[in-house]
C-alpha cells in the first residue's frame, strides 16, 4: 500500500460528507424506483426502461452510449486525472408475476413485476453517477456505468461484453462492482464474502424411452415411468457420494411427466430439473454425471434415455481483495453494524459472474428488510409480494460512489 493509501478510511477526505449526499439525492433516487417499478420490462428488450435511464442521465456531462442487439445503456464518467478505469453495474429487467404487494406504485402491467428489485439497483446507480459527477475531482480514471438488460436468464451482461462494456472508458476496466438488493437482510446492511459468492445455474431435460401398452399388461410393455423414477433416487445419491460438501452440488428434479391416463403406458417419460454449483470444476463434474446415471438406470429397465441441458450463468466469484474492500467501505462510509461478512454462498444465480470471470471485483447485497416486519418473515425476492424499505437505497449510493472513489485514488 502506497503513503497516500494510509489514511484511515473513516479520516479519509474522499468519503466526507458521502452519505449525507446519497440521503440528499433520496427524492430522485425513490422517484426513477417508482417509475420503472409502475413500468416493468422483462428480457433484453426494455424501450421504456432505457429511456427513462438515459433521461435521468440528461446533463451530467457523461458519455452515453446504448446497446445494438439489446436495450443497454452505458455510461462514461471522465475524471479530472488520468488512470485506470472502474465499473458499476445495475440491471433493470423485471419478472414475469403478478404483483399483489398492495403498494401504491406497484406494477401497471399486467404479469409483469420488478419482484428482484433491478428497479432499485437502477435508480441507485443514476444517484451514485450525480454523486461521483459533482467529485470528479477526486477520480482518477475512469467510471463505467452499466445498465444492463436481460439478468433474469437471458444473459444481459454476456450481451453488453460482446459489445465491449469492458472496453468502453478507452481503456480495459480494472475493478468492477454491483450491489443487490434483498429484503431478507437487515435494512441498510452491506453483506460480502470473498470467493464464491453465488452459484452457476443449468437446466437438464431426461428423456426416458420405452415401449407403450395396456396398463392392465405391463409385461407386454416397456414402462419408463419406474424408470424415471428410479432416476429421481439414483440422481440424490449420486450428488451426495461424488461431490464433497465444500465443493457442493444442488440437483433439483423439479418436473416430473408421463402418460394421458390411469390405464395406459406411455411410450416416454421426462424428467426436467436445475443444477446449481460452486466451481467451474463442480459444474463439470454434474453434467457430465447426471447422463452416466440416466442411461444405466434405463438400461437396467430396458429403456432407452436421451439428455439436454440448458447452460445457464457461471458460479460468482468475488475476488478476496475487492469483497475485503467492499466491506471496509461499507464500515467507514455507513456505519461499523453496516457491514457484515456473509457466512456462506447464495444458491441462487447471477449473470454479473460473466464480468467477474474477466475483471476483478465483487458483487454485495443491501438489506432493505420493510419497516415493522422481521428478516425471516418479509417476502423474498421473487415473490409477488416482496417490497423493499426504500430508506436503504441511500446506502447502496454511497457505497457505489464510495467504491469508485477508492479504486480511481
Amino acid at each position: 500500500m502506497t503513503p497516500a493509501d494510509t489514511t484511515p478510511l473513516t479520516a479519509d477526505p474522499r468519503f466526507t460528507g458521502l452519505f449525507e449526499a446519497a440521503r440528499a439525492l433520496q427524492p430522485r433516487t425513490v422517484a426513477l424506483r417508482r417509475l420503472l417499478h409502475k413500468h416493468p420490462e422483462q428480457g433484453l428488450d426494455l424501450p421504456k426502461s432505457q429511456a427513462a435511464v438515459l433521461h435521468a442521465l440528461e446533463g451530467l456531462g457523461l458519455h452515453v452510449s446504448t446497446g445494438k442487439s439489446c436495450s443497454s445503456v452505458t455510461a462514461v464518467l471522465n475524471g479530472d486525472k488520468s488512470g485506470p478505469t472502474v465499473l458499476l453495474r445495475g440491471d433493470m429487467d423485471a419478472l414475469p408475476l403478478q404483483e399483489e404487494s398492495g403498494l401504491a406504485f406497484a406494477s401497471q402491467i399486467d404479469g409483469s413485476m420488478h419482484a428482484c428489485g433491478h428497479d432499485t439497483h437502477t435508480a441507485m446507480l443514476v444517484s451514485a453517477a450525480r454523486v461521483l459527477q459533482s467529485r470528479k475531482d477526486a477520480l482518477v480514471g475512469k467510471v463505467v456505468f452499466m445498465f444492463q438488460p436481460g439478468e433474469e436468464g437471458q444473459h444481459g451482461a454476456r450481451h453488453m461484453l460482446e459489445e465491449g462494456v469492458l472496453e468502453a472508458g478507452g481503456r480495459p476496466v480494472e475493478q468492477a462492482f454491483a450491489l443487490h438488493i434483498t429484503s431478507t437482510a437487515q435494512s441498510g446492511v452491506v453483506m460480502c464474502r470473498p470467493g464464491p459468492m453465488m452459484a452457476s445455474a443449468d437446466a437438464f431435460t431426461v428423456t426416458v424411452t420405452g415401449r407403450g401398452g395396456h396398463g392392465a399388461m405391463p409385461d407386454r410393455a416397456i414402462d419408463p415411468v419406474p424408470a424415471a423414477a428410479a432416476m429421481v433416487g439414483a440422481l440424490q445419491t449420486m450428488v451426495t457420494r461424488r461431490f464433497s460438501v465444500f465443493d457442493p452440488a444442488v440437483l433439483t428434479v423439479g418436473r416430473i411427466s408421463a402418460g394421458t391416463t390411469s390405464n395406459i403406458i406411455p411410450e416416454t417419460a421426462q424428467l426436467e430439473g436445475t443444477v446449481r454449483t460452486l466451481s467451474d470444476a463442480s459444474r463439470k463434474l454434474i453434467q457430465t454425471e447426471i447422463p452416466k446415471v440416466c442411461e444405466h438406470i434405463a438400461a437396467a429397465h430396458g429403456c432407452t434415455t436421451s439428455f439436454t441441458i440448458n447452460t445457464g450463468y457461471p458460479p460468482t466469484n468475488n475476488d478476496g481483495a475487492v469483497a475485503s474492500r467492499v466491506l471496509e467501505l461499507a464500515g467507514a462510509v455507513l456505519n461499523p453494524k453496516n457491514s457484515a461478512l456473509m457466512p456462506e454462498p447464495l444458491m441462487a444465480s447471477e449473470d454479473f459472474s460473466y464480468v467477474l470471470q474477466q475483471v476483478p471485483g465483487a458483487l454485495a447485497f443491501l438489506g432493505a428488510c420493510p419497516p415493522g416486519v422481521s428478516p425471516e418473515d418479509a417476502p423474498p425476492n421473487h415473490s409477488n409480494r416482496v417490497h423493499f424499505d426504500e430508506s436503504a437505497f441511500a446506502h447502496g449510493v454511497a457505497l457505489y460512489a464510495a467504491f469508485a472513489l477508492d479504486a480511481l485514488r
